[in-house]
């Protein structure tokens, strides 16, 4: 399966601190947030990633993350030179993602769960067609909305509904077949000028081959385009760490744990970063591991 993170578009809604740069460079806590949805692609095993993001924006990337190699990753970038819609990355994408399966992730979602990676890892495996991620939420006329039946079925997709029937609110994830880049590439721009993943989604379900996965209980999907939202994040992963003593959407830590890379290289990868504590955190998890 190949990977797409959409890390485009200006970030109105957070200027003036977007104006000079990404909004996915910004800090969530004590790493930078294209580091959340790296991190959510590797837990699923995904190893293969394109980063899209704004042409001004692609030299700041590939100076945090260079080609992936380093933590047993293969990145590479391509350019969105205006937000046409999420849609548009599976056209952008389309050779990236060649004749295999796709995991497409918003570069401004967070997604934290002990169970994330497991369940991510048997949907991959089992996905027939397109695969959605649900999260309740108190305000669903805001977002996509998926309806279900009373066995869980997904039956409608609802684009930010006045009278919402459900509060499945549809994240930023999403799992296509290799039939999602036609389906994109057929579909007509919104009244507003943009190709809609909604619009996909919707295909698939009038095919009757789509899922949509009610994260319930135990996770949290953090959605960080709001200074109030990116705030919320930043208290929350800290939160979190200092309580657990652990770093969440840690890349080379997760590239340790799956096996990209091994406690050696992990232990180097820390000590460039010896004067912070998330370098000296590396170092002890790669000591720990390699015991």
């Amino acid at each position: 399966m190949k990977g797409i993170v959409l890390a485009g578009g200006t970030g109105t809604r957070l200027h003036p601190i977007t104006l000079p740069v990404s909004k996915q460079l910004l800090p969530v806590g004590n790493k930078p947030m294209i580091y959340y949805p790296i991190s959510v692609l590797m837990v699923a095993g995904v190893q293969d990633i394109l980063l899209i993001t704004r042409p001004a924006d692609v030299p700041m990337f590939r100076t945090l993350l260079g080609d992936g190699t380093h933590l047993g990753l293969n990145i590479s970038y391509a350019e969105q030179p205006h937000p046409r819609g999420i849609a548009e990355a599976l056209i952008i994408g389309a050779d990236h993602i060649g004749q295999e399966h796709c995991a497409l992730v918003l570069g401004d979602n967070i997604f934290h769960g002990t169970r994330f990676g497991r369940l991510l890892q048997s949907e991959t495996r089992t996905m027939d067609g397109c695969t959605l991620f649900g999260y309740r939420v108190p305000d669903p006329e805001r977002y996509g909305v998926g309806v279900t039946d009373e066995d869980g079925r997904l039956i409608a997709i609802e684009e930010k509904p006045s009278s919402p029937r459900s509060d499945l609110a549809i994240t930023g994830l999403y799992l296509y077949d290799n039939e999602a880049v036609d389906i994109a590439k057929n579909i007509r721009p919104s009244a507003r000028g943009e190709l809609e993943i909604t619009d996909v989604n919707r295909i698939y379900l009038q095919r009757d081959r789509a899922k949509l996965v009610d994260l319930g209980r135990g996770f949290a999907w953090l959605d960080t385009g709001t200074p109030e939202s990116l705030l919320q994040a930043g208290q929350y992963v800290s939160m979190l760490e200092e309580r657990q003593g652990v770093q969440i959407a840690c890349l080379e830590e997760l590239a340790l744990r799956m096996g990209f890379i091994d406690a050696e290289s992990c232990h180097r990868l820390g000590e460039r970063m010896a004067g912070s504590g998330y370098g000296r955190y590396l170092m002890s998890i790669a000591r720990e591991l390699a015991s």
